[in-house]
């Protein structure tokens, strides 16, 4: 009985006029989107609930703007990463936290290593991944050098399926190089924080 819809700018411009038509009205019960919900041209009839994911991910313009929608409806924000503001604010109790102490069942701890960059270790990182049967993000945030990154990657470990992605690609080209991603056709993912 619920009506779903998403919206980001991967819809084409006939699909988001229309969603954006309907959220007016109030004809969506629930709507999951990118930061295109905060557009201008996005108005909602009766917004409830606002729960954002990764909140860390949001720049000034955006929180500010969700800030204003704070006012009037309730907000569940989400993030695994501490945010200096939010954790004050929740020890001046002027925002309620909660923090989940255990990880969810079968979750693998996340092992982080900090060093000079080492290709040998880069190699031995993404060769154990892939041997494993999974996919690597490899997140370099240059968009002028990311396809010579996924080429100095690729030249690592031949056998790979290197790709690409970052924000500034046609939607198209974004949205093929992601799917190729998801379905298994690739095995690495050279791409900018756009992952996020």
């Amino acid at each position: 009985p619920v009506k779903l819809e998403m919206l980001s700018r991967f819809r084409d411009e006939k699909a988001q006029k229309i969603i954006v038509e309907e959220l007016k009205q109030g004809s969506i019960d629930l709507i999951i989107g990118t930061q295109r919900l905060l557009s201008p041209d996005v108005r909602f009839k009766n917004l409830g609930l606002l729960i954002i994911d990764e909140e860390h991910r949001f720049g000034l313009a955006a929180k500010e703007k969700l800030k204003s929608l704070r006012t009037s409806l309730d907000v569940l924000s989400m993030s695994a990463t501490p945010i200096p503001r939010t954790l004050h604010m929740s020890l001046a109790n002027l925002r309620d936290i909660s923090v989940l102490r255990e990880a969810p069942e079968g979750r693998q701890p996340i092992r982080t290593f900090v060093g000079k960059y080492d290709e040998r270790k880069v190699k031995e990182a993404i060769s154990k991944e892939l041997f494993r049967g999974g996919q690597v993000y490899y997140v370099f945030n240059n968009v002028a050098a990311i396809a010579r990154k996924a080429v100095g990657v690729a030249s690592l470990i031949p056998k790979a399926r290197v790709i690409y992605a970052h924000g500034q690609q046609r939607e198209p080209e974004l949205a093929a190089v992601m799917e190729q991603f998801y379905s298994g056709k690739a095995d690495v993912l050279v791409c900018t924080t756009i992952i996020g």
